[in-house]
């Protein structure tokens, strides 16, 4: 892509959703402030791709309980240079269109449309702030002008049996958008590829113009005031150049990796893909770093002594400032500054910054949150009942421990 274009470029990424689904993770933070993969924050990796793609003028849509989100971008995301005009801003509520916070995805754009005009953009990027995957928006502009596309949407080709969960494209033979369904239980099938249909991902390229009127319409119109239930089915129903750009993954792997992490278990899931001996996601490419806040912490330490503590971690990620004293690590994933303490076991889990793990607790397929302290002979994920009396139980059967709540504790658990 050629830099020049790139200037004339702007993202919005939106990051205000609450993330119910994800609950309780997001009690007290926004949905793309989430950890995730150990040092990264879920709204990482849609940031990395805009500065990997070149975009350098980002606008961050903010509005449920963003204050940690706020923090993370302002301490990890001062990567651009301000005085060649470019920046990554956060763009909380300013009620500039009426009385109310967002309503909707376009109308958090809305809002926000003052400050998209004064950089006068040729093109408008929307993104969503809490998807994990690698994408060259670059490669997408490119497309999107040698069509004459005046909105393009980012899309992947899933089976049919998953279409209930997506905004699903009807195309033609030239990847031209004929038709837009939200969930559809009967999905139009890709032409080029039976058995599967053409889910939205939330990416999408708007010549400005055609944004600016779209947003304005939809501004004074009874709607959900959203793109994939509003904005794009208006566009696709008009005569406007809508097509669809077949995502070109940038991982590297022989299947493409595009995760909606917005369930419990589907975070849960794509964590665990992390740990694989191959992990389906790569975190280790030179070529496509994934940039973060990095703490000023220690490296992560193991402890083995006389006494019989044999601190381990197996096939696991371990993040700095850790201490692994003692206590076994498997399959999972330590966020900085955890403390998993002596003869303590730690599998199929994902503790975040800063949990502590007391001696001979257990932890099995389970997320401990920020902060939270497992006493001595603690025990989460091996009593189902237990588990769902005291704390939150995915539908999976990911326990979720944050804190305040009392853990089921080993009448054994003797201390040594």
């Amino acid at each position: 892509m050629n830099v020049l274009l790139l200037r004339d470029v702007v993202a919005i990424l939106l990051a205000g959703g609450a993330g119910e689904r994800l609950y309780p993770l997001t009690r007290e933070r926004a949905k793309p402030a989430v950890p995730f993969g150990g040092p990264y924050r879920i709204v990482d990796f849609t940031l990395s791709n805009c500065i990997n793609s070149g975009l350098r003028k980002i606008f961050i849509a903010t509005q449920y309980k963003a204050q940690s989100l706020n923090r993370h971008v302002r301490m990890g995301w001062n990567v651009v240079n301000r005085e060649l005009g470019e920046f990554i801003e956060i763009q909380p509520p300013q009620k500039r269109m009426g009385e109310h916070w967002y309503l909707g995805t376009a109308d958090a754009v809305w809002q926000n449309l003052y400050a998209i005009e004064r950089e006068n953009p040729r093109w408008a990027i929307v993104l969503a702030g809490d998807h994990i995957y690698k994408m060259d928006y670059g490669r997408m502009l490119d497309v999107h002008i040698a069509r004459g596309a005046r909105l393009t949407v980012g899309a992947i080709v899933v089976p049919l049996s998953e279409a209930g969960r997506f905004g699903v494209l009807e195309v033609d033979s030239d990847a031209r958008v004929v038709g837009f369904r939200e969930k559809p239980q009967l999905p139009p099938i890709v032409p080029w590829s039976p058995g599967s249909c053409l889910a939205s991902m939330g990416v999408y390229i708007f010549d400005t113009e055609v944004l600016i009127a779209a947003l304005r319409h939809d501004a004074e119109t009874a709607s959900t005031h959203d793109f994939g239930r509003d904005i794009v089915p208006r566009l696709v129903g008009s005569d406007e150049r809508v097509f669809a750009y077949l995502f070109w993954d940038e991982n590297k792997k022989e299947a493409q990796y595009w995760r909606d992490v917005g369930t419990l278990d589907a975070y849960f899931e794509a964590s665990m893909d992390l740990v694989e001996v191959d992990p389906v996601f790569n975190l280790y490419d030179p070529d496509w770093p994934l940039r973060t806040y990095q703490p000023q912490l220690p490296p992560a330490k193991f402890v083995f002594d006389e006494e019989g503590r044999r601190g381990a971690a197996t096939q696991s990620i371990v993040s700095m400032g850790c201490i692994v004293s003692g206590g076994e690590v498997r399959r999972s994933i330590l966020c900085p500054g955890v403390r998993v303490h002596s003869w303590s076991r730690v599998d199929d889990s994902i503790l975040l910054p800063g949990a502590i793990v007391g001696r001979h607790a257990q932890v099995r397929r389970a997320i401990i949150d920020r902060g939270v302290e497992l006493p001595q002979g603690a025990r989460v994920g091996y009593d189902a009942a237990e588990d769902r009396r005291r704390h939150t139980v995915s539908e999976g059967g990911v326990v979720v421990v944050t804190p305040g709540e009392e853990c089921l504790v080993a009448e054994s658990g003797a201390s040594r």
